[in-house]
């Protein structure tokens, strides 16, 4: 079942780069950073993906994902843990792919969009929550 993202932590992910972790089929992990991540709606987070082709096999044969954001100032972190699923066309490929276009980084149209069902968060921050889930 989805898990609901709190308020609080969709205003913290704003901005925010994340690093996403996959595996393979047979277990070999990969980490990549996502300067796209961003909420889609209560219990989805996507990015797009402009150069991963590491990230993209991993996730064709495998859809499962963790996804790390941290503020390095407050040593505020959140980790997700979902399910990924790839999309080439459709009306959300085609406004990520026009908000990227807009980006005064000149960067080309992503190969896909991944949308992440959210089925856990957990608290990574310093202190004595770090590695609780979050209700």
């Amino acid at each position: 079942m989805p898990r609901t993202i709190p308020e609080k932590i969709k205003k913290f992910l704003a901005g925010k780069i994340g690093w996403v972790g996959t595996a393979s089929s047979d277990g070999i992990p990969n980490i990549a950073m996502k300067g796209s991540l961003q909420v889609l709606d209560d219990s989805h987070l996507l990015f797009a993906d402009l150069f991963s082709l590491k990230t993209r096999k991993n996730l064709e044969e495998n859809p499962k994902v963790a996804v790390l954001v941290a503020d390095p100032d407050t040593h505020a972190s959140y980790m997700f843990k979902g399910t990924a699923e790839l999309l080439t066309a459709g009306s959300l490929y085609d406004r990520i792919a026009e908000q990227i276009r807009r980006s005064p980084k000149k960067l080309p149209d992503p190969t896909y969009i991944v949308r992440i069902t959210v089925d856990a968060i957990y608290d990574q921050s310093l202190g004595p929550n770090s590695g609780q889930e979050i209700g």
